[in-house]
């Protein structure tokens, strides 16, 4: 009898994160995975997991999730895309699919991944009255209240590239912290590209890096933020690194301003991989 072994696929999502408790499944509650897994199960009569290559939180958007699973049934790629877009929710669709090679993983393949942040200009300063955010656009932006400087936004920015341990912009999590507390360099990340631009009234943050610890990017942002709008100086970047406490970097940005662009991977699974 000669069995077809199982198919690893590779598929790159798009999702609005709004009505969704972030990617990790979770009992009774409308998420990422959860919702991919049951449509994956409508399809093909299999119960799989997919993997993604991060557990993006509450709220948080994909314009280039990728997702690993395994499927026995010997489906061609073109007839599961249009399958699994037909049975996923409007505010979820797979963009493409592939075969993939034996050992990838989502997650663990990856070399590096690229977030975008999005800021809604609201407040002008110099006593001009506020912008108002549209609700059509409330739902992707943080429609923050403060006249921002840019060029402090750039300055601060731009500190953060390079290898550091971003201990001070991760979300405290004491299981994770008493499981890895002899790990030095467990929140030890390489950026390599920190930077902001503004179009049409919206503050655009783009960073791309080896890794992001939980929550990492909003605390950027949320750091940032206070260097444009005055509350510290765009030069405190360095010091709040070398503090290594979550408690030195301030406030966490709004989950609905973030999206996962892309994540890119190695042209074959020998190369170095990187953590989520």
């Amino acid at each position: 009898m000669n069995l077809q072994p199982p198919i690893i696929w590779k598929a790159v999502l798009t999702y609005d994160g709004t009505g969704f408790h972030g990617w990790q499944v979770q009992p009774n509650l409308p998420t990422i995975q959860g919702t991919l897994s049951d449509s994956l199960h409508h399809i093909t009569g299999e119960r799989v997991l997919p993997q993604g290559s991060g557990r993006t939180d509450t709220g948080v958007h994909a314009l280039g999730q990728v997702a690993s699973f395994t499927l026995a049934a010997p489906i061609p790629a073109a007839n599961l895309l249009r399958a699994l877009n037909r049975a996923l929710p409007p505010g979820i669709r797979v963009l493409s699919l592939e075969q993939a090679p034996a050992d990838f993983h989502a997650r663990h393949s990856s070399r590096h991944k690229t977030y975008e942040y999005r800021i809604f200009r609201r407040g002008q300063g110099h006593g001009e009255p506020d912008r108002i955010c549209s609700p059509m656009l409330a739902p992707w932006v943080w429609d923050c209240p403060w006249p921002l400087h840019f060029d402090s936004l750039q300055a601060a920015a731009a500190q953060v590239v390079g290898t550091h341990d971003f201990t001070s912009f991760a979300a405290c999590d004491p299981d994770r912290t008493a499981r890895l507390e002899s790990a030095e360099t467990d929140n030890i990340r390489t950026i390599f590209q920190s930077g902001w631009t503004e179009q049409d009234g919206i503050l655009l943050y783009r960073v791309t890096g080896s890794g992001f610890l939980h929550h990492m990017v909003r605390n950027l942002v949320g750091a940032f933020v206070d260097a444009a709008s005055g509350r510290t100086a765009p030069g405190s970047i360095p010091a709040i690194l070398a503090a290594r406490s979550r408690s030195a970097a301030g406030p966490t940005a709004p989950a609905r301003g973030l999206f996962l662009v892309s994540v890119e991977y190695p042209e074959t699974n020998d190369a170095p991989q990187t953590s989520d």
